[in-house]
C-alpha cells in the first residue's frame, strides 16, 4: 500500500468514526519527552487495605459487606448514576423551537473488581486473571444487553487519581443505558454510512491499512492489534481492534477473548514503562448496541485515553483553542506509536 505523505508543518487529520477534525502541529516540538523526566516514587505494595471499600471482607460506603472473593467480584453500584425502572414523565411545558428538553433515563450501574489484591493493575496481573476479567465483561454484556429496556452496555475503567478514580483498587464500571450514548451513537452512524457506501466494514478496512503501513501499530497478536489512531487526540492514545469482524465480546470465542487479555496486558505494561509510573487513563470498550436491531456495520474496539505527555507528572490539558475550536496535538501519532512500540513488555517493577 502506498504510504501517505504527511505535511511536516501544521495540518488537519480527519476522524471518520466521529466525523471530526484534529489539528496537528508537529513543528512545535520534535522531541516531546525532551528535558527532565520526573519519576514518581513507587509506593510500598499494599495488598489489602482495611479502609478500601472494594477489598474482600470490607464494608462498602453503602453499608454492604464484600464477600471474601478470590478473583472477580461484581455488585450493583451503591451510588449509581442510573436507576432501573425510571417512571417519571418527560419534562412538562414547552420552549420555543424545542430548545429545552429533558426526559428520564433508566439503566443499571455495576462495579467489577478485577482481583482481590489491592495493589494490582491490569499491567501487573497475570494473563489468566485478565482472561477472567474479559470473560466477565462478556457475560455482563450478554446478561444486561438481553434486557428489553437496555440498548447499550458501556464498560470502562478510570485508572488513577488524575483521571478521577476514587479508589485505586483494580476495578471497572459497567453502565447499561436505555439509550445509546452519544459517542457510540456517532460511531454507529459513521460505520453504517461507510458500509452503505463501500459495502465493507470501516474498521476492518482501517485495521488492514494500519497493519500494512506499520507506522502506528504498537503491538499485535493473532486476534487483536493495538495502534495509535491516525486521528489520535491524546498524546499516547491507543485503539485496540479485533482482527476478525465481530460486534461484541459476546460474538467472540474463548481464544479471541484470551487474545484481548494479552493485548490489554501488553499495552498497559508499555504505558507504565513509558514514564515508570502507574499510568493513568480512561479505557472503554465499544461494542455494538444492544437495541434489538442488527448492526452488521459495527466492529468491536476499545479506546485508551491517557493524559500524560512528558513525564509521570506532566499532562496534556484540553483548554483554550481545544475547548473553543478543535482538538490539537504536537507529538504526532507516528512518533507516539514508535515511542510505545520500542518499550519493553516486562513491567519496570519486575526484578530482572
Amino acid at each position: 500500500m502506498a504510504r501517505l505523505t504527511l505535511p511536516a508543518g501544521p495540518h488537519r487529520r480527519y476522524n471518520p468514526l466521529r466525523r471530526a477534525w484534529l489539528l496537528v502541529s508537529p513543528h512545535r516540538t520534535q522531541r516531546p519527552w525532551q528535558g527532565e523526566v520526573a519519576r514518581t516514587e513507587t509506593a510500598s505494595a499494599v495488598h489489602y487495605d482495611p479502609q478500601c471499600y472494594l477489598c474482600p471482607g470490607n464494608t462498602r460506603a453503602g453499608g454492604q459487606v464484600n464477600p471474601e472473593y478470590q478473583d472477580i467480584f461484581i455488585f450493583d453500584n451503591d451510588y449509581a448514576a442510573l436507576l432501573p425502572n425510571a417512571s417519571e414523565p418527560a419534562a412538562s411545558g414547552t420552549a420555543p423551537g424545542g430548545l429545552l428538553r429533558a426526559e428520564p433515563e433508566q439503566g443499571i450501574c455495576r462495579v467489577l473488581c478485577f482481583h482481590p489484591d489491592h495493589d494490582l493493575t491490569l499491567a501487573r496481573m497475570a494473563h489468566p486473571d485478565i482472561v477472567k476479567v474479559v470473560d466477565a465483561w462478556a457475560s455482563q454484556s450478554e446478561e444486561l444487553g438481553a434486557r428489553e429496556e437496555i440498548h447499550y452496555v458501556q464498560i470502562f475503567e478510570n485508572r488513577g487519581a488524575m483521571m478521577g478514580a476514587s479508589n485505586p483498587h483494580p476495578h471497572c464500571q459497567i453502565w447499561a443505558t436505555s439509550h445509546v450514548p452519544d459517542e457510540p451513537q456517532a460511531e454507529s452512524i459513521s460505520q453504517s454510512e461507510y458500509l452503505s457506501a463501500h459495502q465493507t466494514c470501516m474498521l476492518c478496512d482501517y485495521l488492514r491499512t494500519e497493519v500494512s503501513l506499520e507506522d502506528r501499530v504498537v503491538c499485535e497478536n493473532e486476534e487483536f492489534a493495538a495502534l495509535v489512531p491516525f486521528w489520535a487526540v491524546w498524546p499516547f492514545e491507543t485503539m485496540i481492534l479485533s482482527r476478525k469482524h465481530a460486534g461484541s465480546l459476546t460474538d467472540m470465542k474463548a481464544n479471541q477473548r484470551a487474545g484481548l487479555a494479552d493485548i490489554l496486558k501488553r499495552v498497559t505494561t508499555r504505558y507504565d514503562n513509558l514514564f515508570q509510573t502507574s499510568f493513568p487513563y480512561t479505557m472503554g470498550l465499544h461494542p455494538s448496541p444492544s437495541d434489538g436491531q442488527p448492526h452488521p456495520e459495527w466492529h468491536f474496539h476499545a479506546h485508551f485515553y491517557p493524559p500524560l505527555l512528558r513525564s509521570a507528572t506532566v499532562r496534556k490539558y484540553m483548554v483554550g483553542f481545544e475547548l473553543l475550536g478543535m482538538p490539537q496535538r504536537d507529538i504526532t501519532p507516528e512518533v507516539a506509536a514508535e515511542r510505545l512500540r520500542s518499550l519493553s513488555e516486562v513491567h519496570y517493577r519486575v526484578s530482572t
